[in-house]
């Protein structure tokens, strides 16, 4: 018998209207009329072919900010971990007067217990905790909103010692520290029976999550959570069943086990995967791969058990209540390491969590097929029965070459061709859905991936790098992030921005790239210390209020025109490899692909002029990266008005205005390193693009 788990505390309350659901009968949707309890099956989730394979509009039209929970925001210091909620998380020493890092330390220094301790700071940093939490996720929702955010990617929150949660230690609750009750929460999930979701009750963690959702839904921001069903962590519950009774463990089956220890022997000779060899993470179990294969676009699926357990805990989120009406639910999935779980599970995913939310996003990491050369091609995953995008680290990659002169140092026509090529395979509304980042926690920040123009995620730190520079970003690193955020806002694709990015925040890949946040009510250290056998220059610390006000502003941009930015058609008018002038139009689209539904490609060259007699809803988008100004004529007719520009700001009112030829097109004076934004006089008229 199925027994729907009590109400969270918060949820007696009014659907929020932005994302209320009209109910969706059983002639619709099939699989919401299967079983209520969460356990799933492989014949679960067998929705409307449409409602599957249809990408969410609201994701095509995202603007994405990510959040890595422990380091947002410290708003509750009363639910600080301790040692012993980092048990079973690397590195795996008890350190004498261990406790939390207060906010603004100097990040390269180490913290009394750490530098008593004598090892170095590579490896205490792992051990540091700084406690953010929800409660300061809550506190800065309207900070989002007014940033111009819509929807927030959660970096895993899920019960787990480590500060990243991939280890994870259950999949059903929230992490104890992340809520107002760590002890309580700790002991509702000790009565349960984690194997049967019959058992399971909300923790204060739990509801504290769903207050956020909620507020969040409130302010017209979407929330998705990360998981990662490759692999949990060593405090698994399942996996330490595994560890006490061995073979004879109801669980044996769950994990990619290669051997269990002979108690007739000295030896141990217990082996098992763990993700990329790292003993901390075994690997669940995949069933019905090809012989060999473990990664990539392979078919197969998790062991029905453990996919049982997956969806319950996918139920779960997507419908907390149980009521069929998934608003007060989170919006969609990251799925970790994508490409190490076979397509099989994926597609039965998709149908299954479609089947509870019609409207739910999935968006996969896929990301090195052989780093830190070549990145997978994503259209096997694309096809509109496994994800709805990827996380795109194949727009950044060519952009930073482009405007940073950086790596490859891709010329004009080869990151226009490279960009190109990235989105063809799948259709135009997977394109638009994609999900376009300058960073994430798995590479260094923004501004400083532009200050070290090196190979794009190779030796990205100061231990492999002893030339990789660590310090604050110069004026010029910020004029090119302010330029590469006009070309984030404008061209296809959803933006995505890294906690923190916006704030002028600096990094080197991890461990750098995950510092807290630099809020204005916190008062930080001028950092002074360096890396172990480095020296450096002292850099204040503090938020840099002009680049969040460019973030603000290309955001509101991208808001205020989201019918070109988002739907429109895109053309390439101007590559100049000798000047390095880029100018591309973007073109209202009437149809739209019909605003997320249609498989059609986008033109395979970004070359060919979109059909303008559709729309008169028009824009042009110029960069000149050079060092010196240069004069370039636009195709076009009409009357111009400069509405953008990504160096100073320009107003409506101020703004220059450059009648066409109607020979030969509209003629301007391009200053160096200047992003412009240009649309006919009538475009504006109504809509002052600003900033």
């Amino acid at each position: 018998m199925h027994v729907t788990p009590a109400l969270p505390p918060h949820d007696t309350r009014e659907r929020s209207a932005p994302f209320r659901f009209a109910a969706l009968g059983c002639l619709v949707l099939a699989a919401a009329c299967g079983p209520a309890d969460g356990g799933g099956s492989a014949t679960a989730g067998t929705a409307a072919v449409d409602v599957v394979a249809s990408v969410p509009a609201w994701a095509q039209e995202a603007v994405w900010y990510q959040i890595f929970v422990e380091r947002f925001r410290n708003g509750d210091p009363t639910n600080d971990p301790s040692q012993d909620d980092l048990e079973g998380a690397w590195p795996h020493v008890r350190y004498a007067g261990w406790e939390p890092t207060p906010w603004g330390w100097d990040w390269y220094a180490q913290e009394p217990w750490a530098a008593e301790s004598g090892d170095d700071f590579w490896l205490t940093v792992q051990k540091r905790r700084y406690g953010g939490d929800l409660a300061g996720v809550m506190e800065q929702l309207d900070y989002l909103a007014d940033l111009g955010i819509t929807a927030i990617y959660f970096n895993p929150i899920n019960d787990a010692p480590s500060l990243h949660k991939y280890d994870a230690r259950n999949y059903r609750h929230v992490d104890r520290n992340f809520g107002p009750d760590p002890v309580g929460d700790v002991a509702i999930m000790a009565a349960e029976d984690p194997a049967d979701p019959t058992t399971w009750e909300w923790t204060s963690a739990d509801s504290l999550f769903l207050s956020v959702v909620e507020a969040a839904h409130a302010r017209g921001i979407r929330v998705i959570l990360d998981y990662s069903w490759n692999h949990t962590g060593v405090e698994f519950w399942a996996w330490k069943d595994v560890l006490e009774n061995g073979a004879d463990s109801r669980f044996a089956d769950w994990y990619e086990i290669e051997s269990f220890d002979d108690p007739d022997t000295p030896e141990d000779e217990f082996e098992y995967r763990g993700w990329a060899g790292v003993r901390e993470l075994p690997e669940l179990k995949k069933v019905g791969r090809p012989d060999g294969e473990t990664h990539g676009a392979i078919e197969g699926t998790l062991h029905p058990e453990v996919r049982d357990h997956v969806f319950a805990v996918t139920r779960r989120w997507l419908d907390p209540d149980g009521d069929g009406d998934p608003s007060d639910g989170i919006d969609g999935f990251r799925l970790d390491v994508a490409e190490m779980v076979p397509l099989g599970f994926w597609r039965e995913y998709r149908a299954f969590v479609r089947s509870i939310n019609p409207d739910a996003y999935l968006v996969g990491e896929v990301w090195w097929q052989e780093w830190p050369e070549r990145m997978y091609d994503p259209a096997p995953w694309l096809q509109g029965d496994v994800f709805d995008a990827v996380m795109n680290y194949r727009w950044y990659r060519p952009v930073r070459s482009l405007f940073a002169q950086a790596g490859q140092n891709l010329t004009v026509t080869q990151a226009v061709d490279t960009l190109a090529r990235a989105e063809q395979g799948f259709g135009v509304d997977h394109v638009r859905a994609q999900m376009n980042l300058t960073a994430s926690h798995d590479s260094p920040r923004f501004a400083t991936s532009i200050e070290n123009p090196f190979r794009y995620k190779f030796q990205v730190n100061p231990r492999e790098n002893a030339g990789y520079d660590i310090g604050a970003p110069s004026t010029a690193t910020k004029r090119i992030q302010r330029l590469i955020l006009v070309q984030q806002a404008t061209w296809v694709g959803a933006p995505h921005v890294w906690n923190g990015d916006e704030m002028g925040m600096w990094g080197a890949d991890d461990p750098d790239v995950r510092k807290p946040l630099l809020w204005d009510d916190r008062t930080f250290e001028t950092e002074r210390a360096a890396p172990p056998g480095r020296t450096r220059t002292p850099d204040p610390v503090a938020a840099d209020d002009g680049l969040r006000e460019s973030y603000r502003a290309a955001l509101g941009l991208r808001h205020a025109w989201s019918d070109l930015w988002v739907y429109g058609d895109t053309h390439v008018l101007v590559e100049d490899d000798l000047n390095r002038v880029l100018v591309y139009e973007r073109v209202a689209n009437p149809t739209a692909a019909s605003r997320g539904t249609s498989g059609e490609g986008v033109d395979a060259n970004r070359r060919t002029p979109p059909d303008r007699t559709r729309s008169d809803s028009r824009a042009i988008v110029a960069f000149n990266l050079g060092d010196a100004p240069v004069d370039v004529t636009i195709p076009g007719t009409g009357t111009w008005r400069l509405v953008f520009t990504a160096r100073d700001g320009v107003a409506a009112e101020d703004a220059p205005v450059f009648e066409a030829d109607p020979e030969s097109g509209i003629a301007v004076r391009l200053p160096p390193m200047r992003g412009w934004v240009l649309m006919p006089v009538a475009s504006t008229a109504s809509s002052g693009g600003d900033r």
